[in-house]
């Protein structure tokens, strides 16, 4: 190589290794790493809407003290225990975990131990042939390597961040899942509780009816009441019986979804007692106030810690554009011949070396993957503050189902009482002949139906305590 060639080389990589340095102190001066994650503000009322709810927070009571019924606290005590949905949910914290695990060891050094033997059979117009008449080259290497990147730029520890954020969303996303399992559960219990007690209704006022018949049949024997007055009797009797079978099927369809809930295979009766007076709720149902809803109510934790996730990751994301620092350091024994392989010192070899690689053209890849994580954080807001909207609203609906049914269950329980007495009034005035088949006939109707909506308002107040316990929170604290 001429002069001019051998200065023009060393000027050209002079030049090279200068662009090389300036481009690492741009980046180095022109980085701006992701802050640190602080809760989007989110101005919350200061109280429900609805009527309000004062006394002891009912979200943190443990299920077994605020639901009193036993046979409805066993049936819960299994579903936590052997419900499907829960334990994929608890397999996904176990996931979460492991991730985490990993996460955590980012930022110690990789360390690999390897051994290698190498035979090369080289031609003899080969260079190797001309310096060598040994056309046979042998090569035994044992070596220790190691490997550390400086965390400068976060890219490990906010990839330790999104992996924490994620183990706690999981945790929080399987509470939501015992949350949102114990409210059906009691609501199901509930459900075939009210099934149970419709059909004694209906059972009960089908013998009156059939009762109601005979009478009217001994009436039109005597000549008191028309043939039409037994014939529309005796098909309100059967409107009755029809109402039976009906019930059934469904009480049978709301044992096999219960005992799906509860983790068991359907067909085994569940035990409970008849009617809703051992179905007693606390006397107050304190609801709190908003802000606890991102204390109490898993799934809003679990929406936040979302957004933690995403803007870690969008943090570890923005750290790929900036120079990585790798130091590497190797050293073991190497010898081309095996029996001085392990002879010491003279085998011995060593490495120390580090690195600094800035990208700097990836075709736009690593900027169009942090602009995605920059709007995946975005959505992930986007949802946090709609869970907690959602969940305002939810509490608020709760308040008022349970303040709107307790007042309908009073006046509906005095509507039945009132509708017993029309009817042992109607039927003692038929029999003395001061009243009409046409009278009886629909006060038995009246009382039938004003029952049934009875024990339908007494579920729905009862699954409406279920829903506010859920909605602010409850159910997941032991």
């Amino acid at each position: 190589m001429s002069a001019n060639e051998s200065g023009w080389s060393s000027r050209a990589l002079r030049a090279v290794a200068s662009a090389t340095m300036l481009s690492v102190t741009f980046a180095l001066v022109a980085c701006s790493p992701v802050k640190e994650y602080r809760r989007p503000e989110v101005k919350l009322p200061s109280a429900y809407p609805g009527p309000a709810a004062p006394g002891r927070e009912i979200a943190e009571m443990p299920y077994r003290r605020f639901f009193t019924d036993p046979d409805l606290r066993v049936l819960i005590d299994s579903a936590v225990v052997s419900n499907q949905d829960l334990l994929i949910a608890m397999k996904n914290i176990d996931y979460a975990k492991q991730s985490l695990n990993a996460a955590r060891l980012g930022e110690l050094p990789t360390l690999d131990l390897g051994a290698q033997a190498s035979s090369t059979t080289n031609s003899k117009n080969s260079l190797q042939a001309r310096n060598s008449s040994n056309l046979n080259v042998k090569d035994f290497t044992a070596s220790l390597s190691a490997s550390w990147e400086a965390d400068i730029w976060s890219r490990i520890g906010n990839t330790r961040k999104a992996a924490l954020a994620e183990y706690l969303r999981s945790t929080d996303a399987a509470r939501a899942v015992r949350t949102r399992l114990i409210s059906d559960v009691a609501q199901g219990y509930w459900n075939l509780k009210m099934l149970d007690d419709q059909l004694g209704i209906t059972r009960s006022n089908a013998a009156l009816a059939d009762s109601t018949l005979m009478m009217m049949r001994l009436q039109y024997d005597a000549g008191n009441v028309t043939f039409l007055a037994v014939q529309q009797q005796n098909s309100r009797l059967q409107a009755a019986r029809v109402l039976i079978p009906k019930l059934e099927a469904t009480r049978s369809a709301q044992e096999n979804a219960l005992s799906i809930l509860v983790g068991r295979m359907p067909g085994a009766p569940f035990k409970r007692t008849p009617g809703f007076e051992g179905s007693i709720v606390p006397d107050s149902l304190g609801a709190g106030v908003p802000l606890g809803l991102l204390r109490n109510r898993p799934d809003v934790r679990a929406a936040e810690e979302s957004l933690m996730s995403q803007h870690a990751s969008m943090g570890a994301a923005k750290a790929l554009l900036y120079p990585t620092l790798r130091v590497t350091a190797e050293g073991g024994l190497n010898s081309f011949k095996s029996n001085n392989w392990f002879s010491t010192p003279g085998s011995l070899f060593g490495f120390v070396g580090g690195s600094v690689l800035q990208p700097v053209f990836r075709h736009g890849e690593l900027k169009a993957k942090y602009r995605q994580s920059s709007i995946r954080r975005d959505q992930a807001e986007l949802a946090f503050r709609q869970a907690l909207i959602k969940a305002v609203g939810e509490v608020s609906d709760a308040l008022v189902q349970v303040q709107k049914t307790g007042e309908q269950q009073i006046v509906a329980a005095e509507r039945v009482a009132t509708l017993r007495q029309a009817v042992r009034n109607s039927q003692l005035l038929f029999q003395s002949g001061l009243a009409t088949y046409l009278e009886v006939i629909s006060a038995e109707s009246d009382l039938l139906q004003a029952q049934l909506d009875l024990s339908d308002i007494q579920r729905r107040r009862l699954s409406a305590v279920a829903d506010l316990y859920r909605a602010v929170g409850g159910g997941w604290k032991e």
